[in-house]
């Protein structure tokens, strides 16, 4: 397990690197474009190359990009669903230009199409993301909040996305899962004790399957159990508390995943600090 943050791509995402060593990153996690929309900054050669250099002399060996935040993969609206399936994918061969070990990305919300329809259009979408695809990154669903229409806020539900979308062999082997604690305690997880993590467990083996899982995002929570209210706090600051993340980082089922702080900047060098004093 490797620990990092989500870090700034100010400047261009060759300043990542640099970013991510300043707070004592093991890994970390960058937008490779504004999460609020516009084009993506041109990947020419020599931004490739920088990034690549920095990323050595930093000794990085991995790290993972997000999407923004307006993907929508079950709108109704052919603009919105299908823009999403393109950036998404252009987040893919981004990634797989840079060296990403995978894009994490947020599904989208079934308000417009409802339950049945949404989930159908969101497996499909994922169909397209891939056809065709021959990259290195893979393609990370997130837990979501659960709050409202919003898709994937189940470990059943991501099990279920996955079933769908790979029920031809030729996209299989490119997707897995981020666990983010923030929204899965916000979804109804009770991951305050050992207990309650070990129930969470045993629901993404019979769901999903542990070896599914391939990034957390290790973030407390503003607001209570069950609340489908998705705002971070720091490590221990907030509702979840300090040892939950104390049994996560050494758990025998995830020793071998990375995890990223999402927290507010100010604080997310103490984050990582924290986590990796926990980590034996």
């Amino acid at each position: 397990m490797k620990i990092g943050a989500h870090v700034s791509a100010a400047g261009g995402i060759f300043n990542a690197p640099l970013n991510a060593a300043k707070i004592g990153c093991e890994t970390f996690q960058v937008f490779s474009r504004s999460p609020q929309g516009g084009p993506a900054p041109k990947l020419t050669d020599e931004v490739v190359a920088q990034f690549k250099v920095n990323m050595k002399s930093n000794k990085f060996d991995r790290f993972v990009i997000h999407t923004p935040y307006y993907i929508n993969f079950a709108s109704t609206t052919p603009r919105i669903r299908y823009g999403s399936i393109s950036i998404v994918r252009d987040e893919l061969e981004r990634g797989s230009q840079l060296g990403a070990s995978s894009v994490v990305t947020h599904l989208g919300s079934t308000k417009e199409a409802g339950k049945k329809l949404g989930f159908h259009k969101t497996w499909r979408s994922l169909q397209r993301i891939l056809g065709g695809y021959k990259g290195t990154t893979k393609l990370l669903l997130e837990l979501s909040a659960g709050a409202g229409d919003l898709v994937g806020g189940s470990f059943e539900e991501l099990g279920d996305l996955l079933k769908h979308a790979e029920s031809a062999a030729k996209y299989r082997g490119k997707m897995g899962i981020c666990l983010d604690t923030c929204h899965a305690f916000a979804a109804g997880y009770d991951i305050r004790t050992k207990q309650g993590i070990d129930t969470m467990m045993k629901d993404i083996n019979a769901t999903i399957g542990s070896t599914r899982v391939l990034l957390i995002h290790a973030n407390d929570s503003k607001f209570g159990l069950n609340e489908h209210r998705d705002r971070h706090a720091h490590i221990g600051k907030g509702e979840i508390g300090i040892e939950p993340f104390r049994i996560l980082v050494n758990h025998p089922k995830l020793k071998n995943v990375d995890m990223i702080v999402e927290t507010p900047p100010d604080g997310a060098q103490h984050d990582v600090e924290l986590l990796k004093l926990y980590r034996r």
